[in-house]
């Protein structure tokens, strides 16, 4: 049994998610969560002292300087850099110092910009991301090459995971980093709030994106320590399709936004379909099978209760 689990990154998103989960499966006391506020993981003695104090069997390294596509756009060199420091102090260490088990996700982003939908885990390195978040995104793919890596050398039980496009309650809200569902979200609220008759997109709406709630992402962690023992990667996502248009239409609804939702040609909307293939983690016997509109709803709901958190721009 596993006798202690290190979780980086807890107060983040996908974190705050993953560790009820895991203290579920192993114990409360078995389960520490970390964040920057505890260590600074950029810096080695910081990482080396995490786990002198900590002691992990198992580490499962979520600890990330992520964002949107403006401020990717306007920082590229930082999440390079950043997440490049991150995967390879973490994983030098947990190689050095005993621990069983490394689970390390990282994002759909990293996949090539023409991959072929449904993209399966055999496109990863046929092509170079999208350029405006490739600092962050190839900086990420490295920790594949790290847990094949230090398998190889060291005997390290490293395994990596890509989530889709994942949304749920403690995603980033701000407006300048904010992903698509959460933009969204804080859109048709205030909007709601405002009493707008309308609401402005970008493009058509008729591009295609599968999403996953992060909760049903945070749900599969404990197979991956137990039970898998491949560098992988393995993706972790819904499998399904969903327009750009539907999910705006579901937002406003759920939100309670009942202006009207304009759409606007000549701006971009990205590539027309992007899609994860779902086959090897089905094939796992798992599978991410809350309803877009379910996950969607539980999200909103824990907005509209943290919004003068969440809305202004803050951290939570």
């Amino acid at each position: 049994m596993t006798t202690k689990v290190l979780v980086t990154g807890a107060t983040g998103f996908l974190g705050r998610h993953a560790v009820p989960i895991l203290r579920a499966a192993y114990g409360p006391d078995a389960v520490v969560g970390v964040s920057s506020k505890d260590y600074n993981l950029l810096e080695r003695s910081q990482v080396q002292a995490m786990f002198d104090d900590h002691k992990p069997e198992v580490v499962v390294h979520l600890a990330a300087y992520s964002g949107g596509i403006g401020i990717n756009r306007a920082k590229p060199a930082d999440f390079y850099y950043i997440n490049t420091i991150l995967t390879a102090h973490v994983f030098e260490a947990a190689a050095h110092l005993g621990v069983r088990k490394l689970l390390y996700p990282f994002g759909g982003c990293s996949y090539p910009a023409d991959a072929t939908s449904p993209i399966d885990e055999g496109q990863l390195w046929r092509g170079y991301p999208q350029p405006d978040s490739a600092g962050y995104s190839t900086a990420k793919m490295m920790g594949l090459v790290a847990a094949r890596s230090y398998r190889t050398q060291y005997g390290l039980n490293a395994t990596t995971i890509i989530p889709g496009n994942m949304y749920g309650e403690h995603d980033n809200f701000r407006k300048e980093e904010s992903h698509v569902v959460p933009a969204m979200v804080r859109r048709y609220y205030e909007a709601m709030l405002e009493n707008k008759p309308f609401v402005e997109m970008w493009g058509t709406g008729k591009a295609l994106r599968d999403f996953v709630y992060a909760g049903d992402v945070a749900r599969t962690l404990p197979f991956f320590i137990d039970s898998f023992d491949e560098s992988g990667p393995v993706n972790v996502s819904s499998g399904t399709s969903t327009s750009i248009r539907e999910l705006a239409e579901t937002i406003a609804k759920l939100v309670g936004f009942q202006g009207e939702i304009r759409w606007d040609a000549t701006k971009p909307e990205g590539q027309l379909v992007k899609l994860f293939s779902a086959d090897k983690l089905h094939g796992l016997g798992l599978s991410c099978a809350t309803s877009l509109e379910d996950g969607l709803r539980s999200t909103i709901q824990w907005f509209n209760a943290h919004y003068a958190t969440a809305g202004d721009g803050l951290r939570l």
